[in-house]
C-alpha cells in the first residue's frame, strides 16, 4: 500500500463516526477524494458524493457505507452509573472493561470504561451481559457530577481502540465495516484519475450514512442519484476463524481475494461482468450466496425506484463488530482492482436486462 494511501486510512479509521453522526468521517473522506472528481454533493442526512465525469445520461455509482456501530446513553443512575442502548448493531457481551468515549453536545469527549465484577465476587451464574446489565463509569459521584461534565441522554459512546497492523500484512481495528468501504472506492476514483481513464458515463462514488440501522442512507441517495448500474461494498465473515459454521454461513477466508455474491438482489448479467472481469484481470476472488437479502446497500440500489442492476463486491473481514476487526492487505487490493476494472468495462446505455 503507498504511503499517502496508508495515512489516510488509518487517519480514516482512528475517527469517529458513529450511526446519524459520521460528519466528521465524511469530511476526512471528502477531502482525501478531491483531487481525483470534478463535483461532489452531501445530502440532508450526510451521504456524501464525489462525481467524476458529470452531466452523462448514463449514470454508474460504486458505493460504500460510512457510519459504525456505537451506544446512545440511554439512563443516568444516582449513583452516576450511566446505561447505554445500542445504536446500529453494537454487541453487548463485548462490552465489559472496554474504554470508550463519550461525545456531547457541547462539543465535549469525555473518557469513560465499561465496568464488569470482578471474578471473585460473582457467586453462582455468571450475571449476562444484557442491555440492563451493561454500564459506563466515567469516575463519577452522582448524576449531577455526569451532568456537569456535558453527558446527556442521547450522548453516543463509542469503544476506544485505534489501528494496529499484525504481521505487515492485516489491518486491524473498529469500524473496518465498513469504512474499509469508503477507502477503497476512493481508491479507485484515483486509480481512475492517475491513469488517465475517461468514461463514457457519469460515475457516482457514494459514502452512504445509517447502513447500520436498515440501510437507510442508501435508500434515500438511491432514489436521488436514480443510478442505472450500482455496484456495492461491504465486509463478509472471513468463515475459516474459529466458532464459525461453514455449511450454514459458506466458506470465505482472508488472503483468498474480493467476494462476490449470488443472490436475489444482485443482477446476474452485472454479476458475471464482475467474474468475467476478474478471469480476465487474474485477480483472485471467492463466491458467497445470500439465500434473501444480502444485507448490504446493494438491496437498497437494487429495488429503489425502477429497479437497478445492482452487485456486491465484498471484502473479508474477521471478528466483524468488535474492536479487533482484522483484514488482509491483499484482498483491499483485490477488491479495488475488481470496481476498476470492472467500470472500464461497462458501456455508456448498456442493459443489464435479463431478455434484451
Amino acid at each position: 500500500m503507498r504511503k499517502e494511501s496508508k495515512k489516510f486510512l488509518e487517519k480514516y479509521l482512528n475517527n469517529v463516526s458513529p450511526t446519524g453522526f459520521e460528519s466528521s468521517g465524511q469530511k476526512i473522506w471528502l477531502d482525501y477524494l478531491k483531487p481525483y472528481i470534478q463535483d461532489q454533493m452531501v445530502d440532508t442526512y450526510g451521504t456524501a458524493v464525489g462525481i467524476i465525469n458529470p452531466g452523462k445520461p448514463y449514470k454508474v455509482v460504486i458505493e460504500a457505507h460510512a457510519d459504525e456501530i456505537s451506544w446512545f446513553v440511554n439512563y443516568i443512575t444516582e449513583d452516576g452509573y450511566i446505561y447505554v442502548i445500542r445504536n446500529g448493531g453494537s454487541d453487548f457481551q463485548i462490552a465489559p472493561s472496554m474504554r470508550c468515549r463519550i461525545f456531547c453536545e457541547g462539543g465535549q469527549v469525555v473518557n469513560g470504561i465499561f465496568g464488569w465484577p470482578a471474578i471473585h465476587v460473582r457467586e453462582g451464574k455468571d450475571p449476562e451481559t444484557k442491555q440492563d446489565t451493561v454500564f459506563i463509569d466515567v469516575g463519577a459521584a452522582n448524576r449531577e457530577e455526569v451532568e456537569k461534565m456535558g453527558i446527556h441522554v442521547g450522548a453516543v459512546a463509542v469503544f476506544e481502540a485505534d489501528v494496529m497492523w499484525l504481521n505487515q500484512k492485516y489491518v486491524v481495528g473498529r469500524a473496518l465495516d465498513n469504512r474499509m468501504g469508503g477507502f477503497m472506492i476512493a481508491e479507485v476514483a484515483r486509480k481512475l484519475h492517475e491513469n488517465k481513464k475517461k468514461l463514457p458515463y457519469t460515475l457516482y462514488v457514494v459514502n452512504s450514512v445509517q447502513e447500520e440501522i436498515g440501510l437507510r442512507g442508501a435508500e434515500m441517495i438511491s432514489r436521488r442519484l436514480a443510478p442505472d448500474v450500482a455496484i456495492c461494498t461491504d465486509v463478509t465473515h472471513d468463515t475459516a476463524s474459529p466458532l464459525y459454521n461453514k455449511k450454514k454461513q459458506g466458506e470465505c477466508k482472508c488472503g483468498k481475494g474480493a467476494v462476490v455474491t449470488y443472490g436475489p438482489a444482485v443482477q446476474n448479467n452485472l454479476l458475471q461482468l464482475l467474474i468475467e472481469t476478474a478471469k480476465k484481470k487474474k485477480i483472485d476472488i471467492q463466491r458467497n450466496a445470500a439465500s434473501r437479502s444480502t444485507g448490504t446497500d446493494t438491496d437498497s440500489f437494487a429495488y429503489s425506484s425502477h429497479g437497478v442492476a445492482s452487485a456486491l463486491v465484498s471484502l473479508p473481514l474477521k471478528y466483524m463488530h468488535t474492536t479487533v476487526e482484522m483484514v488482509h492487505e491483499d484482498d483491499i487490493q483485490s477488491c479495488i482492482n475488481l470496481m476498476y476494472e470492472a467500470l472500464l468495462q461497462i458501456k455508456s446505455g448498456q442493459d443489464f436486462r435479463y431478455f434484451r
